[in-house]
């Protein structure tokens, strides 16, 4: 009897199956940019709001408008996609096909 409930609090313990943890990642530039959280706009299909991480550093939200190549910082201001952006690469692997 002992045997049989070690037995099943074994396998008890290996069926819990914990939430994924993955990011995308990409050697962009000499750098590696992960993206941590992405969510897309609801009502524009073309926005992205995404949380990503360079070289294993958390940069807070921003919002990636990738029909106008720009993104939005947390407090407002609006700044185009300057070469080798992270913008860039969000906006060309989630291209609409």
């Amino acid at each position: 009897m002992k045997y049989v409930v070690s037995f099943l609090i074994l396998i008890f313990c290996c069926s819990i199956a914990l939430p994924a943890a993955a990011s995308v990642c990409r050697n962009y530039d000499g750098k590696q940019i992960c993206i941590v959280d992405i969510q897309r706009s609801a009502k524009n299909y073309w926005e992205y709001r995404a949380i990503i991480s360079i070289d294993g550093v958390k940069q807070p939200v921003e919002a990636y408008n990738c029909r106008h190549r720009s993104k939005i910082k947390k407090d407002g201001t609006v700044l185009p996609f300057s070469k080798n952006d992270a913008g860039q690469l969000i906006c060309s692997f989630f291209r609409q096909k």
